[in-house]
């Protein structure tokens, strides 16, 4: 299968991200995931060798490469085994960068595009909030506009990158009485007057840096404006099917990693007498662990090819998200089974696996809004359109 997308030189480009990230980023996953701290020199390697600017223009510094490339990038992710270096190496170009790209006026990439694709500038999104959850519509953050600027008020939580990052892609109600018609997006300087920001302490994803931000009279001017006014929410919508095909990636890369150790524990563990890998129950356990995989990588494959080809393809990358990060779940619960004991001590890999995991099906809109927004197309012949 792999020949139908990947060619010699994406084998090439997967072999030495999987060396750069070996020797520069495993030697220090410990103590950032105990810190929640990732060192800033890392996104500057990342940035001088390319990787945040795999998907974007030459003129900004990118190297307008295939989808497939991305793909690569995030499969390797999730082999150093910390699902929050993954995530914020991959927020940062996937969402913030996605909006600046898509949406950021000619000056505001200029400005913004070529630091952010060398790793100088670190980018978050701001979408979700502490009574909102997946009801992006229900936002309650305002940005009043007032002669030449916007006056921003609310808060967002659960954002990656959401302490260290440098610029905040943030969206906000300019016409409240519009519901999410009434949505914008901004971009606007950590350094900006009235925006504060508080660490959470999570259950997985530990080294990164997961933020809770108020925003308090910050005073952003208009030309911070991205795209068009009242357009914030068909451009979600648009960005959130890369989103949800990214964690579908994310969890079929995850639960590859984890079969792929625990078969080899299987070949050295011996019980009674044997080999556990030996014994018909536990085979026949990771046979089906394993056809669940390949079913659901296979599939977004497909879609990720069609999203390539700038095909709408929102029914689909929900759908990944949804099968993929169950089977992954099931993966990390059953593949840590198969370690008795250790599976259960922080020394081996697998306790973390199952803590990183378990944000699958919650991030990027979780499970049951997912079968929502499915149901309301297959169902209810709902059609979501691209922004235009």
């Amino acid at each position: 299968m792999n020949d139908m997308y990947f060619t010699e030189e994406h084998h090439f480009f997967r072999k030495s991200f999987r060396e750069f990230l070996q020797k520069e980023v495993v030697p220090h996953i410990e103590k950032w995931e105990e810190t929640g701290t990732i060192d800033r020199f890392i996104w500057e390697k990342m940035g001088e060798m390319g990787y945040f600017g795999i998907s974007y223009p030459e003129k900004y510094g990118g190297l307008d490469l295939d989808i497939f490339y991305m793909v690569i990038y995030l499969e390797e992710l999730q082999r150093v085994n910390s699902g929050g270096f993954a995530a914020a190496m991959w927020v940062h170009p996937y969402l913030a960068m996605t909006h600046l790209n898509a949406e950021g006026s000619d000056a505001i990439k200029e400005k913004y595009m070529p630091p952010s694709i060398t790793g100088e500038k670190i980018g978050c999104l701001c979408i979700t909030e502490p009574f909102g959850g997946s009801d992006v519509s229900g936002m309650r953050t305002t940005a009043v506009k007032e002669g030449d600027h916007y006056i921003l008020n609310g808060s967002k939580t659960f954002i990656t990158n959401g302490i260290y990052s440098d610029y905040l892609i943030v969206a906000a109600k300019t016409h409240p009485e519009l519901g999410n018609k009434g949505i914008s997006m901004f971009i606007m300087d950590r350094d900006t007057p009235g925006i504060s920001a508080t660490k959470l302490d999570k259950l997985g994803w530990r080294a990164s840096d997961t933020g809770e931000i108020a925003f308090d009279n910050v005073k952003i001017p208009a030309e911070n404006l991205l795209g068009e006014e009242k357009s914030g929410f068909p451009y979600i919508m648009q960005h959130f099917a890369l989103e949800r095909l990214i964690m579908g990636i994310n969890a079929h890369a995850r639960s590859e990693w984890a079969i792929e150790y625990t078969l080899g524990y299987m070949k050295d563990r011996e019980a009674f007498g044997r080999t556990i890998d030996k014994f018909q129950a536990l085979r026949h356990k990771m046979a089906q662990l394993a056809s669940e995989v390949e079913v659901v990588k296979t599939f977004n494959y497909v879609t990720a090819k069609r999203l390539g080809q700038n095909e709408y393809v929102v029914k689909e990358a929900s759908m990944s998200k949804l099968i993929s990060t169950k089977v992954s779940d099931e993966v990390a619960y059953d593949c840590l089974q198969m370690l008795g004991g250790y599976g259960y001590i922080e020394e081996y890999p697998l306790a973390r696996n199952l803590r990183d995991s378990r944000l699958g099906p919650i991030g990027g809109g979780t499970s049951e809004i997912l079968r929502e927004i499915i149901a309301k197309m297959i169902i209810d012949g709902k059609d979501y359109k691209p922004a235009t």
